[in-house]
Formats: C-alpha cells, sequence, structure tokens
C-alpha cells in the first residue's frame, strides 16, 4: 500500500499543477510590493548592469519590465544594423515611448566612445550599450550565435508580461515591429 501512496501523492500533484496552469493559476509567479499583480520574472542577462552610451546612467533591461521592450544586438560597422537602427527610429515617431528601446554592441571589438559616436551621428537617442561579455554569453547560451551574427539584424522582443523571442532574421519594417508586438492590431481595433 505504501507503494502505491508514494506514486499516486506526486501524480496528483503533478496533474492539479498542470490542470491549474492550463486554467490560467501561475504556481511560481512572484507578486509585487501590493501582493496584488505577479511580477515579471526576466532572465539573468536582463538583469546585468549596461552603461548608456549617451548619458553614462546604468541600466538594465529588467529596469523596464513591464513593458514591450525591443533589445537589438548590432554593430556599428554594420549597414544592416543601420537600416535596422532607421526602422526603430520611425518606430518611436509612431508609437512614442510606449516600447523600450535598447540598442546592445555585441562585436568585442567596439567600445563605448564608438558607440556614442554613431548614435550621436545618426541622431538615435534611445538606449544604446555595449554588452558585457557576461551579456553576450548569456545572450549566445539563450538564443544560439545568431544573436551577435550583426548583419542578420537580431532583435529580441521582451513582452509585457515577460515572455520573450527573437525576431525573424532581416531588417524589420516598423510596422512589421508592431505587428510582432501586437500593436498594431490593437490600434487598428480601437480605431487609433
Amino acid at each position: 500500500m505504501k507503494s502505491r501512496t508514494r506514486i499516486a501523492v506526486p501524480l496528483i500533484l503533478t496533474l492539479g499543477l498542470l490542470i491549474g496552469v492550463a486554467f490560467g493559476f501561475q504556481p511560481f509567479a512572484q507578486t509585487d510590493s501590493d501582493g496584488d499583480s505577479p511580477a515579471v520574472i526576466l532572465p539573468d542577462w536582463a538583469h546585468i548592469d549596461l552603461t548608456d552610451a549617451l548619458t553614462g546612467e546604468t541600466f538594465r533591461i529588467a529596469d523596464y519590465a513591464g513593458k514591450p521592450i525591443l533589445v537589438e544586438s548590432f554593430a556599428i560597422w554594420c549597414s544592416n544594423c543601420l537600416r535596422q537602427q532607421r526602422e526603430m527610429a520611425r518606430l518611436i515617431e509612431l508609437t512614442g515611448e510606449s516600447i523600450v528601446h535598447i540598442a546592445l554592441d555585441t562585436d568585442p571589438n567596439e567600445d563605448l566612445d564608438a558607440v556614442r559616436s554613431h548614435a550621436t551621428r545618426h541622431g538615435f537617442d534611445w538606449h544604446y550599450a555595449v554588452a558585457p561579455f557576461e551579456m553576450t554569453q548569456g545572450l549566445i547560451a539563450e538564443f544560439g550565435l545568431a544573436i551577435v551574427n550583426a548583419p542578420r539584424t537580431p532583435v529580441v522582443l521582451i513582452n509585457a508580461d515577460g515572455s520573450f523571442r527573437l525576431l525573424p532574421n532581416g531588417v524589420k519594417t516598423a510596422e512589421t515591429l508592431l505587428e510582432e508586438i501586437g500593436e498594431l492590431d490593437s490600434e487598428e481595433e480601437t480605431g487609433t
């Protein structure tokens, strides 16, 4: 009888957990300071300190949890990256500050001064930073080497709920980015 109980209890707990998750129960979600809404949990690489090339201020990707975040891996020598950044500028014109933009230089041969010069020369004014080694390694572990292949214009979308994914290769237009985020459909539905 004991062996049946040893099997039955974990099986019942697992089934209960699966049923709960299927109906929206989040057993591992943390709550915010009010204890009301689940906190957004992001991967370790989102908690690494970055220095903003334009302001010198320290920030983390995780500082913007709860908002849609676009993290672009780029290199200053990459012409495709420049085209992607111009689309990011168009997106900012369309959406304002409702979407966070972070351009993350993952070329180990480039430094903060070069990134600052690049952003300034092209009139880009969102977050620009150089990825520290541990962040680059974390991104590679998460997404593979494609994340540091600048000409493929890698962009990671982090949704407001904390889910994230690598967007398709190639330059993505402002409209495509809006579709990926899901805001284009909601704007069309509301008539805004």
